[in-house]
Formats: structure tokens, sequence, C-alpha cells
């Protein structure tokens, strides 16, 4: 089976020019897609299983990535 990462390019390509201008030039968003890109890295690198945490370790931090997103999101909406 094939994995993807769920980068927020790939999830919101209509957005990829603002979500360049706001990463260079907003502070909280730009640490938020770096804690929202690291999340999905460690996700990718369970679903892969390069690593095996627990599932309920595993949920939470899909949970966290789920959050993140619809907060860049948001962002990405209103700014």
């Amino acid at each position: 089976m094939s994995i993807e990462h769920h980068s927020l390019l790939n999830e919101f390509p209509e957005y990829r020019e603002r979500i360049h201008t706001l990463k260079t030039g907003n502070p909280l968003f730009a640490a938020l897609y770096k804690e929202y890109q690291e999340l999905d890295k460690q996700i990718f690198r369970i679903e892969e299983e390069i690593e095996t945490p627990s599932d309920q370790y595993t949920e939470d931090l899909k949970k966290k990535r789920v959050h993140l997103k619809d907060q860049l999101y948001d962002m990405l909406r209103n700014l």
C-alpha cells in the first residue's frame, strides 16, 4: 500500500502562493506550519512501520495533526 504525506501543499493546492507568503511573513503561521510538517513526517514513519508506537499514541498524533490543519486552513482563508 502506498502511503502519502499530508502536506499542506497536497491538501490545499489552491493556496500554494498564500502558504508560501504566510510561511515567510507570518511567524505564527510559520511555527504552526513547521509543527504540522513534523507531525506529518512522524505519522508517515509510523504508517510505513519504520516506528511502531502504541495505537493510542498514533491516534493522538493524528488528532493533533487535524487540529493544526484546521488552524492553518482558517489562517489561509482569513488572512
